[in-house]
């Protein structure tokens, strides 16, 4: 691992879905569930409503991560099928991603219920590692040169 990578703290952007996803972050600051202070949460009416173009737009300014997080599939979606939605735009997006060089892997995809506060924070525990050992985001050490 590089000194660069060491020392190296991700920056990662959460899309979290108003009724399910977001009820379960602030569920985990309420119960002081700990959990890396490296995400910023943007709070939407749907995880449906996430356009790639978000997605791609975070990553362009320097998010080395980004975290879409919705209701349960099939059926706990407030707006019945945004999650759906979610899915095949996240799917997509992941191969346009690969095609272009950049890992897959910084876009991820969850579930998370607004009484899953535990399970949020395991998310943003994992992602954070995960992250970390993918390095910064190549798109920010382009715009570095």
């Amino acid at each position: 691992m590089s000194e660069v990578q060491k020392d190296f703290e991700p920056k990662i952007v959460g899309f979290l879905c108003n009724w399910c996803s977001y009820a379960g972050a602030d569920l985990a600051g309420v119960s002081r569930i700990q959990y890396p202070p490296n995400i910023r949460i943007i709070r939407v009416m749907c995880s449906g409503r996430v356009d790639p173009a978000f997605i791609l737009e975070a990553l362009k300014n320097g998010a080395d991560g980004v975290l879409v997080a919705g209701c349960h599939l099939p059926s706990d979606c407030h707006y019945l099928s945004g999650n759906f939605k979610a899915l095949r735009r996240v799917t997509l997006l992941k191969k346009v991603l690969k095609d272009f060089g950049i890992e897959p892997e910084r876009v991820r995809l969850e579930w998370v219920s607004a009484s899953e506060g535990d399970k949020f924070a395991a998310v943003v525990r994992d992602m954070v590692e995960q992250i970390k050992k993918l390095g910064p985001n190549p798109l920010k050490m382009e715009a570095k040169k």
